[in-house]
């Protein structure tokens, strides 16, 4: 468990424009995207070689990115080192894209694993030397092979895994030891099943008098594609088609629909107030993005964190993972791109830094340390990255990809109450024909 100082209070709102990932310094990236235009020497006069790095990290992990950069810079002088940060989403990927197209991007980028396919492998991405990763002791050996998978594509690596970002359950302990749901170690009783998942927030909601459960009631999208992967259902995405177990759809559907319905959950709930309620009291349990860690201890209450909620017998999530990729370069330097495999390799081996934000490291031996057992709750639920979802891969899915944003407009409304799950299903299937209908701008 992880008690942290200070006053139980709400996060601050949320500012106007792009929140927490939000655009570092304008100055900074300027300065980047001169840099990489007019690319200069590989190696400087000082014979420093140069390296470039973008990337789309703000706010806490932000924060945590240029403390390890100024650990990396500091044991490696040699390197003549630059990251530059853009802003979170889509204007950071058209920022890659068009580096990339130019042949001018930077010599390694921060990207999510989910949008190798919308980035174009062989032609926006250069592809990367398992063998030149692996002198820096990176492979499949100490990577997650579900993760370490989706950094291929035609049968060549283009990815190298940061780490894993899924959804997890926090656990208020102070309300959940009042509604008598914790055991003798302070861990969550586990339920599985509907009713049982039902029966635990009704508990719960009898100490609070507001919600059992708290969570993001707009943009719903990761929440249905984790009960329905549960499910084991499929979306198969075709050339202009898609195949849906609609069954399992609308049984992912009926539970977000009634837990708002029934007042376990709420109607209304952007990010500042799914992390408030639970903060107050006003919910004993949160289902949230592993890295609203630092939100909740900075709001000073003592909580735990689990893995997703077996709601369907099985703790399966929706997640993604960081990784770098090489953006091509049209006359790739040798010794940039051995600078970069092995700023990656040193980024991976130092990663309990980054999992103190909440993150799963991709590199297994830092998980499997006794200084990562050390870290709560993050320790609690590691096993988080063997069940994550990943979407189907297509132009349009993945993190920030268009998919996730254009159907909450049909998900959203179960929780408001204004459509049935069948109404939803039928306006997110119109969503996603609409998408399959549009190239990809790549």
């Amino acid at each position: 468990m992880r008690r942290a100082s200070g006053a139980v209070h709400a996060p601050p709102p949320a500012p106007a424009g792009p929140g927490r990932r939000a655009f570092v310094t304008g100055a900074l990236a300027t300065a980047g995207l001169a840099a990489a235009g007019c690319a200069p020497p590989d190696t400087l006069i000082s014979g420093d070689t140069r390296l470039r790095q973008w990337n789309l990290f703000a706010g806490g992990d932000g924060n945590r990115m240029i403390e390890m950069h100024d650990a990396y810079q500091a044991e490696h002088p040699g390197i003549d080192f630059r990251a530059t940060t853009f802003t979170w989403g889509a204007p950071f990927y058209t920022k890659v894209a068009m580096g990339a197209a130019g042949g001018r991007g930077a010599d390694i980028a921060t990207v999510h694993v989910s949008r190798l396919e919308s980035l174009a492998p062989g032609r926006l991405l250069d592809p990367i030397d398992p063998a030149l990763l692996a002198e820096f002791g990176i492979d499949d050996t100490v990577v997650l092979p579900n993760i370490w998978e989706k950094c291929f594509f035609d049968g060549q690596l283009y990815a190298i895994p940061i780490d894993t970002h899924v959804l997890i359950q926090y656990i208020n302990l102070d309300v959940c030891r009042q509604a008598g749901v914790l055991d003798a170690d302070d861990r969550l009783v586990e339920v599985s099943g509907v009713d049982g998942y039902f029966d635990l927030l009704r508990e719960i909601q009898g100490v609070t008098g507001g919600y059992g459960l708290s969570m993001d009631t707009w943009n719903p999208w990761s929440n249905f594609w984790a009960l329905y992967r549960q499910q084991d259902g499929e979306l198969v995405l075709g050339g202009d088609d898609f195949e849906m177990d609609e069954d399992k759809a609308l049984a992912a559907m009926d539970v977000m629909y009634r837990l708002s319905e029934e007042g376990l959950a709420p109607r209304h709930s952007r990010d500042a107030d799914t992390a408030a309620n639970i903060a107050n009291g006003h919910a004993g349990l949160m289902i949230h993005g592993n890295w609203e860690i630092p939100t909740l201890e900075a709001a000073g209450i003592e909580f735990s964190a689990a893995q997703f909620p077996a709601v369907f017998g099985n703790h399966r999530t929706r997640g993604d993972s960081h990784c770098y990729v090489f953006p091509h370069q049209r006359d790739r330097d040798p010794e940039r791109t051995r600078a970069a495999a092995e700023y990656a390799a040193w980024m991976l081996h130092n990663s309990l830094t980054w999992a103190g934000g909440g993150h799963i490291p991709a590199y297994q031996p830092v998980v499997e340390s006794a200084e990562y057992d050390a870290l709560h709750p993050q320790s609690e639920y590691r096993e988080a990255a063997e069940n994550v979802q990943f979407e189907p891969e297509a132009w349009f899915s993945g993190s920030a990809g268009r998919l996730q944003e254009e159907a909450a407009g049909a998900l959203t409304t179960l929780h408001q109450g204004t459509q049935t799950p069948e109404e939803s299903l039928d306006q997110l299937k119109g969503t996603i024909r609409g998408l399959l209908s549009v190239p990809s701008p790549v």
